[in-house]
C-alpha cells in the first residue's frame, strides 16, 4: 500500500531544528537572499513504488544584526499572488536568530491576527485548526503562529563556522559524526557528513504518518497504537549531509540524502530515498 512519504519526507524536514551558529562572515543588515528547497522522493517496495518532486521558495531579509544574534523577516516571493498570501498568513514572519539556542517569533501579535482573519474569511471553526483534510493533498489546518518557526527551520542552511572535524548531528541521526574537508579553493570549500539514522526517530515519524492516515481515513488511531504496531520493523539507513561554502564561507549550497530500508512484521521489505537541496543567493544588498 502506497503511503504519504512525500508527505511525512517534508514534514519531518520542516521539523529539524536548526543548529546555533555565530553570525555569518560578511552578512550585513539589509541583505535580502532567497533561499530555494528541491526535494525529491521515491519508495519501492514488493507491491508498490512511487516517487514525488516538490520545490519552495523563501525570502529572508535582515533586519538587525546585534549580540543578541540575527534579526530576520521571512517572507514569501514577491509573485506570491494574493490568494495564496492569505492562504500562508504565516509570513512574512519576523524572527531572532541567537548566537546560542532556538529561534525566537517577535511579530507573534500581527501572526495571530492574520490566523483569525484567515480562519473568518475561510469559515474555519477554531474546533478544526490542528486536524487533517484531504485534498489534492494531506493538508493540517494550521493556527498557531508559532508553527512558522517549525517551516523556517526547514529552510536552514546549517552552521556558518565549518572546518575539519566538527562534530555535526542531524535531527533525524543517531549521534554525530564529524565534518571531512572534500574540496577547497579561492572559490569555497565541500564538507560531508556521513550519518546513520536513528531508527526510533524513524519509527516515531511514522506512527505519526498512521495516526494522520488514520484520521483523514475517518479510522482515528493513537499514537501509542501505532507505535506499538510498528515496533517489530526492522529500520536502517544512512544520511549524508554536503555542504558547499562561498569564499567568505557562507554555505550556499546544502545537499541531504537519506536513505531508508524498513524491514517489516510480514517479511516485506521497503526502501526509500529522500534528496533535499537548499540554496541560497544575494538578491540585494544596501548600499550595493
Amino acid at each position: 500500500m502506497k503511503r504519504f512519504w512525500a508527505i511525512v519526507a517534508s514534514l519531518v524536514l520542516l521539523a529539524c531544528p536548526a543548529q546555533a551558529a555565530p553570525t555569518p562572515a560578511g552578512i550585513q543588515a539589509g541583505d535580502v537572499f532567497e533561499i530555494t528547497r528541491d526535494i525529491e522522493t521515491s519508495q519501492t517496495a514488493e507491491d508498490s513504488s512511487g516517487s514525488s518532486t516538490d520545490r519552495d521558495t523563501i525570502v529572508v531579509r535582515v533586519v538587525a544584526i546585534s549580540q543578541a544574534g540575527l534579526e530576520l523577516e521571512y517572507d514569501l516571493p514577491q509573485d506570491t499572488s494574493a490568494e495564496d498570501r492569505a492562504r500562508q498568513w504565516q509570513f512574512p514572519a519576523r524572527v531572532l536568530k541567537p548566537t546560542n539556542g532556538p529561534l525566537e517569533l517577535l511579530n507573534g501579535p500581527e501572526l495571530e491576527a492574520r490566523a483569525k482573519a484567515w480562519r473568518t474569511a475561510a469559515g474555519i471553526p477554531v474546533a478544526a485548526c490542528g486536524h487533517w483534510i484531504f485534498t489534492w493533498t494531506a493538508y493540517r489546518i494550521d493556527c498557531d503562529p508559532l508553527s512558522v518557526i517549525g517551516t523556517i527551520n526547514g529552510f536552514d542552511m546549517g552552521p556558518d563556522d565549518l572546518r575539519q572535524g566538527l562534530p555535526y548531528r542531524d535531527a533525524d541521526s543517531s549521534g554525530p559524526a564529524p565534518l571531512v574537508r572534500k574540496a577547497a579553493s579561492s572559490d569555497g570549500e565541500t564538507f560531508v557528513a556521513e550519518l546513520t539514522v536513528d531508527p526510533e526517530t524513524v519509527r516515531r515519524g511514522e506512527a505519526e504518518s498512521d495516526v494522520v492516515v488514520g484520521e483523514i481515513t475517518k479510522r482515528p488511531v493513537t499514537l501509542d497504537a501505532a507505535l506499538a504496531a510498528r515496533v517489530t520493523e526492522d529500520i536502517s539507513g544512512t544520511i549524508v549531509i554536503t555542504f558547499e561554502t562561498d569564499a567568505a564561507g557562507r554555505v550556499r549550497r546544502q545537499t541531504k540524502v537519506t536513505t531508508l530500508t524498513i524491514k517489516r512484521a510480514d517479511g516485506q521489505t521497503e526502501t526509500r530515498m529522500a534528496t533535499a537541496i537548499l540554496e541560497r543567493r544575494l538578491l540585494s544588498r544596501t548600499g550595493a
